[in-house]
């Protein structure tokens, strides 16, 4: 294999800044591997998911509603004496569903894997089951389906999936996987978890589509914007309860102000913690988004599912949020307190210094984030110009490599080195399942852990070790020698080649390079 003067670089492009090498990237990167990585910065909708997308979140609660509907009619069929009703969805709901990439298993084809995904998926409850009921017709087929006949999947599993799935193919073929680590670094700042409910699972996969994907390399101010009107981020922090104290509706027992919303911004989204806000900051911020919600099922106005402002339930009255005044405004006042929020100093120091620590290292480099926080300030939040300048500081580059690998990296940078091609979700879920990194579900607001630490107990590394060895079973048509050269080239210690070569199996030279330093660090 022949190789550029800068080979060690192109590694590092890759294991740090992206998801991987492939067979073949590290010859494409090594003259230049810092323009490789900003080629593929500054392409063009190159966040995006164009490709067999998933229905967007406003068809998804269109399907989900139905959905449910259809399951109450089903259990008063049950109990009433006259035949079970039959219903079908909308055309507009067959239309959507149809789109998913499991819309040919649900169609009823037939995929030679779907047997085995059905029981594999099986032994893990908190992987929903395989779509392997007809999207054109699976609803109203549940409610003649024969006693003991499997369960058809619900629409938000069949949904979900198909957002796993759109994911995961992004990720094993993203030309580096610099951007698609912005989706995933950016999507864990406005963390969402699909544990919270039903409507969370069906929205969690259009939020990071409609919101983060994209807004990932413009301006902090529209992903902000865009972030905390998402129907996911407002139902998972309950804001569609949060009414103003004098609106009318909010002098009726019952009702009142929500803070969660206001408090994870500044907390978590924004400022950061320590950076000066009070608590009379926090509900004063909750008072001008009082009145964002989401439109049900059952709304007066709004397409179900969609960004709702409801005007009576806004708190009257100007607001003031860190020493300035906003004017009573209705939507557009909440607005303003963000857009002012995306460009305060304090913002640009959270938000470099997590950007630092995500790439680089669990303590970066202080004139790193620095350089980081000032062009932040100076491009007013433009977050590619941002990503361009850490990708282009030495100090990026010259850290040794300590940060462990989180699950989803681990996990895709396997696939993308063997060129494993997957026919579905199971074994991506599955894994991030089983390394405590469960798809769209941390265990609050604050999103998985950025420090190595997190992922790196012993309980965490057993987790890995065993995964190692089932992932090659999997992907054990690939050659190790050539697998190692293709990721790591002349990078690899002579320790980890020799425990490559001198592996008494095809499987067991992967699961030995697959736990390797070079592998797990990045």
């Amino acid at each position: 294999m022949a190789f550029g003067p800068k080979y060690a670089e192109a590694v590092t492009a890759f294991n740090r800044f992206g998801l991987g090498a492939r067979p073949g990237d590290l010859e494409a990167a090594d003259h230049d591997p810092r323009g490789f990585l900003l080629e593929e910065l500054w392409t063009a909708n190159v966040a995006l998911i164009r490709d067999s997308a998933p229905p967007s979140s406003l068809k998804a609660f269109e399907a989900y509603y139905l959905d449910q509907q259809q399951r109450v009619a089903r259990m008063k069929a049950t109990t009433a004496p006259t035949p079970p009703i039959q219903t079908s969805p909308t055309p507009a709901t067959q239309a959507a569903l149809s789109t998913t990439p499991t819309a040919a298993m649900a169609r009823g084809a037939s995929t030679p894997t779907s047997a085995k995904a059905e029981a594999s998926v099986s032994q893990m409850a908190t992987v929903a089951p395989p779509a392997a009921a007809a999207a054109s017709g699976a609803f109203s087929e549940a409610t003649t389906a024969k006693p003991g006949a499997p369960k058809p999947p619900s629409a938000e599993q069949i949904l979900f999936r198909a957002e796993a799935d759109a994911r995961q193919r992004k990720q094993l073929h993203a030309r580096v996987g610099f951007v698609e680590r912005l989706v995933a670094f950016w999507s864990n700042h406005f963390a969402v978890s699909v544990a919270k409910s039903n409507e969370l699972r069906v929205a969690a996969g259009p939020f990071e589509r409609e919101a983060i994907r994209p807004n990932v390399l413009g301006k902090f101010s529209a992903l902000l914007r865009a972030a905390e009107s998402h129907p996911a981020m407002i139902l998972y922090l309950d804001n569609q309860n949060s009414i103003g104290p004098d609106a009318t509706p909010g002098k009726f027992a019952g009702k009142g102000l929500n803070e969660n919303l206001a408090r994870e911004i500044l907390e978590l989204h924004t400022l950061g913690v320590g950076s000066g806000y009070t608590q009379a900051d926090v509900t004063e911020l909750a008072r001008i988004l009082t009145g964002w919600s989401v439109a049900g099922p059952d709304s007066e106005s709004g397409q179900p599912g969609e960004f709702l402002f409801k005007s009576n339930w806004h708190e009257p009255g100007a607001r003031k949020l860190l020493g300035k005044t906003y004017a009573e405004n209705g939507v557009d006042q909440g607005r303003a307190a963000l857009d002012d929020l995306a460009l305060q100093p304090a913002t640009a120091r959270h938000i470099a210094t997590k950007l630092a620590r995500h790439f680089v290292a669990d303590n970066p480099p202080a004139d790193l984030i620095e350089a980081l926080t000032r062009k932040f300030l100076a491009s007013e939040g433009d977050l590619a110009v941002v990503a361009s300048t850490l990708v282009s500081d030495d100090l990026a580059w010259s850290v040794r490599p300590a940060k462990i690998r989180t699950p989803l990296e681990f996990v895709i940078a396997a696939a993308r080195v063997t060129a494993f091609q997957p026919n579905d979700a199971n074994l991506y879920l599955q894994s991030l399942n089983l390394l405590g990194m469960p798809l769209w579900q941390p265990g609050g607001p604050n999103g998985f852990s950025d420090m190595s630490d997190a992922w790196a107990s012993a309980e965490g590394m057993k987790a890995r070790l065993d995964l190692a060895a089932f992932m090659a079973q999997r992907m054990r048509t690939a050659d190790p020698l050539a697998t190692l050269n293709a990721g790591f080239g002349e990078t690899a210690s002579m320790e980890t080649r020799q425990a490559v070569e001198r592996a008494e199996s095809r499987e067991q030279a992967l699961a030995l390079l697959f736990m390797a330093p070079e592998f797990q660090r990045r």
